[in-house]
Parts: C-alpha cells; structure tokens; sequence
C-alpha cells in the first residue's frame, strides 16, 4: 500500500526520464520514474488530506449577505428564522474545522439570535408614542454599505491590472551612433565671423577720464575778450569755442561761468524786445563812463 504523499512526491520527477520508447497508452503519471498507465486500486488518502470548499467567504457579513441574495430575500425584510438557521448551520461546519475563524462568526450569530429574540417579542411603542425601530435596522446599514464597498471593488478588480493583465513592455538598444560633423559654407563663416565682431563691439570697454576744468579760468577769459569792446552778442562768445571743436563740456563750463560773472554784477545781460538779439558787456564800464 502506497502512502498519498509519498506517491504524490514521487510522481513526476523532472530530472529521471525512464519512459519506454513505444508507448500503447497514454501515462497518466510517473511512479518512482515508471509511467503509470491506470490509478493503483489499493490507493490510501488519510482522510485529512482533501478538503473541498465549495464557497469561500470574506467574513460574517459576506456570509450574511451571500445567504439573502441567494434565495433572494429582501434585504430590507429579512426573514430572521430562515436566515439564522442557514447562517448557524454554516458556522456548525466551520467551527469543527477552524475555531478561531469560527469566532468571528459566532460573533454574527449572536447577533442573529438576538435580533431573532427581539423581534419575537410584541412590538411596544416609546414613551413619546413615536414606534420602536426595526431591530433588523443597523444590521441592514451595515449589509447595505458592505454590498456597497464589494460592487466597488468589484468593479476595480476587473481594471487591467499590471502583472496580472499585462506586462509593462521594454526593450534595449545598444546603438552606436556616428557623429556627423556639419557641413559649412563660406556664407557661413562669413555670418560668423560678423558676430563675433558684433559681440566684441559690444564688449568693448570705453575708457572715461575726467577733465579738470575750471569756472575761474573761464571767467576770466569772458572779462578779457568784453575789455576790448562795447558789446558782444550772445551767440560770439560761444562761437569761438564751437569752431575750435571743443567738447560739450567745455561749452556748458563756459555758460556756466557767463551766469557766473552776470550774478556776480560784473556782466549785463540786455535784449531790446523779445526775440531780439541778447547783448552781453561789462557792467563796470558804466561806471567808469
């Protein structure tokens, strides 16, 4: 007599291939390395080794809710005496198997019971005449967001799922990619070049020395060519400086040092009418006149 597991063990082995070169039959197993052609009669199987669940459930409420859709009893009238001998009649078969799984829904059970019990009882009115709740009330709620939370998940689980549905697609190239040098023109160089020279002017530093120039020196010069004539019009006595090609500065310095010599008295500054030409001489003349 073949023990199951044992036999189980030992009947395919991957690494012995003893098959006979002409085969009438189709094997249906290997036996210690031997094709076996039919299932030996004198078989043991302990009794433990195969257990058979024809329903698998997640909890009590899974149960619950299981027994109510499949004889499709209202949820919200739900017949308590069908469905607590149902319910205890699966924890009996569970309880003998798994004692700690059986405590969960002993738990249920309880609750069945007790429903069962209150409902059994003749229905009485609340001291302010409104009538008592359903006792079956919170264990419909919860039956109804559990049904609620499975479609849910349901209806996730058939998403394609990565690993499960399909495989994420990769791949690899080892390329060996030339570097093509680029082809140029003269044009090219020609435009290049040009913007070198533009960002170099535009680099280019500007050197700035400040010159000393004084209002005295100026002032003095203004009362040397007004000692020798009456008058002189305004624009002659910048005119000098402008045909010598002298900078802006050393033209503003130059009025500067007129306004200088009129605030000081020492020039007069006349126009007959507006628009008219501006007239500059000493003013100490007159009073040697």
């Amino acid at each position: 007599m073949a023990v199951a597991s044992a036999a189980i063990d030992t009947l395919v082995d991957p690494e012995i291939d003893s098959t006979p070169d002409v085969v009438d039959t189709v094997a249906l197993a290997r036996l210690y390395g031997e094709p076996l052609f039919n299932i030996p009669q004198d078989l043991y199987i302990p009794p433990d080794a195969l257990e058979v669940f024809l329903e698998a459930f997640e909890g009590p409420l899974d149960l619950l809710l299981y027994l109510i859709r499949k004889q499709n009893f209202n949820v919200l009238d739900i017949p308590m005496a069908e469905v607590t001998r149902q319910y205890l009649s699966y924890v009996d078969q569970i309880r003998n198997q798994n004692l700690e799984l059986a405590g969960e829904y002993l738990l249920m059970a309880a609750m069945l019971i007790e429903i069962k019990s209150r409902m059994l009882l003749p229905v009485r009115k609340s001291d302010n005449g409104e009538e008592v709740e359903d006792p079956r009330a919170e264990l419909v709620r919860r039956l109804l967001e559990y049904e609620q939370m499975k479609l849910a998940a349901q209806k996730l689980d058939t998403l394609p799922q990565l690993g499960r549905d399909f495989e994420r697609a990769s791949a690899h190239m080892d390329l060996s990619v030339e570097r093509m040098l680029p082809e140029v023109s003269t044009e090219d160089l020609r435009q290049a070049w040009q913007d070198i020279m533009k960002r170099a002017r535009l680099n280019a530093h500007h050197q700035i020395t400040r010159e000393q120039l004084s209002v005295r020196d100026h002032m003095t010069h203004i009362l040397r060519r007004l000692s020798d004539i009456r008058f002189m019009e305004f624009t002659d006595l910048f005119m000098e400086r402008v045909d010598e090609g002298e900078p802006a500065a050393v033209i503003v310095v130059h009025f500067i040092a007129m306004l200088e010599l009129a605030r000081e008295s020492l020039l007069e500054i006349t126009q007959a009418e507006p628009y008219a030409p501006i007239y500059i001489r000493l003013a100490y003349t007159i009073a040697v006149e």
